[in-house]
C-alpha cells in the first residue's frame, strides 16, 4: 500500500498556538482508523517518519505532532547527539503536563475530523511519546494505545515540576493498552515496570504486556541500540493489537 506522507496540518491548541502535525495515510480512497503517534524527545526525526509510514502502510491514518511546538519553530528536529538530547530532556521537564494533555486533545480532535479517518482512534508512542500515548488514551475517544518503553510513568517525573499524575489517573483508563519494554532499558528498571503492572492490575485495566531482551530505543533504526529483528516482532505485535482493538 503506497502512502501520502507529504502532508502537514497546523492545529490550534488552546493557550499555546498552532501545533504542526505530520500526516501519513494510504494513497487510496477510503476511511481508516486514526493513530496519533507521539515521538521521542527529538520530535519528528527520520526514524520517526519511517515508523509512522510503517504503521500507515498497514491501513491507518497516522498523525505525528511536534511535541515541543510551543518552544521550537515549526519543523524543528532535534539531533541525535548530546546537544539535541540535552535540549529534548530540558523541554520534557519545562513543559507543563497540562500543555502535553492539551496537545493530545487537539490532535485527537483534528485526526477525528480528517476525511480519511473512520472515527476509530488509537495512539502510539516511544520513550517520552510512550508516556504521552498513554496519557492521550485517557481520552474516552481512544480505543487502543501502544506504548513502547514509556519513560517517567513509574517515577511520576514528567513535565514542569517533575510531578505528573499518570499513575493516579490510571483508574480512568478505558482504552485497551499494550506496553512493550526492554529488559536492558536503564530508564525503566525492573522495579519501575513492576510498579506500573501492579497499578494496571489494581485498576482492572485491559492490557497486554511484553518484555523483550532489548535496550531503550530499540525501535529507532539509527544508532547502536537498533534491533531489526525485534523491530519486526514489535510491529507484528502492534498491528495485531490494532486489528483487534480498532476494528
Amino acid at each position: 500500500m503506497i502512502l501520502r506522507s507529504d502532508e502537514t496540518l497546523d492545529v490550534d491548541v488552546a493557550g499555546s498556538g498552532p501545533m504542526r502535525m505530520h500526516l501519513f495515510r494510504p494513497a487510496i480512497e477510503g476511511r481508516f482508523p486514526g493513530v496519533l503517534l507521539f515521538s521521542e524527545i527529538y520530535q519528528v526525526t527520520a526514524p520517526i517518519r519511517r515508523l509512522a509510514a510503517m504503521i500507515a502502510g498497514n491501513g491507518y491514518v497516522v498523525a505525528v505532532p511536534e511535541v515541543y511546538h510551543d518552544y521550537e519553530p515549526a519543523g524543528t528536529v532535534l539531533t541525535y547527539d548530546p546537544a539535541g538530547t540535552d535540549r529534548g530532556n530540558a523541554l520534557k521537564i519545562a513543559k507543563p503536563v497540562a500543555a502535553f494533555d492539551a496537545d493530545a486533545e487537539a490532535g485527537l480532535t483534528a485526526l477525528l475530523a480528517h476525511p480519511a479517518c473512520s472515527g476509530r482512534l488509537g495512539t502510539f508512542g516511544v520513550c517520552l511519546g510512550g508516556h504521552l500515548a498513554y496519557r492521550a488514551a485517557l481520552d474516552p475517544r481512544v480505543s487502543a494505545s501502544a506504548c513502547f518503553y514509556p519513560t517517567d510513568i513509574h517515577s511520576g517525573t514528567l513535565g514542569q515540576g517533575r510531578s505528573d499524575d499518570s499513575m493516579a489517573r490510571m483508574a480512568a483508563l478505558k482504552a485497551e493498552i499494550m506496553l512493550v519494554w526492554g529488559r536492558q532499558d536503564p530508564h525503566v528498571p525492573f522495579a519501575g515496570r513492576e510498579a506500573i503492572r501492579a497499578r494496571l492490575e489494581e485498576v482492572g485495566a485491559s492490557y497486554e504486556w511484553h518484555e523483550l531482551n532489548a535496550q531503550h530505543a530499540f525501535l529507532r533504526d539509527e544508532g547502536p541500540r537498533y534491533d531489526p529483528a525485534l523491530f519486526l516482532q514489535a510491529m507484528a505485535l502492534t498491528l495485531a493489537f490494532y486489528r483487534r482493538a480498532l476494528a
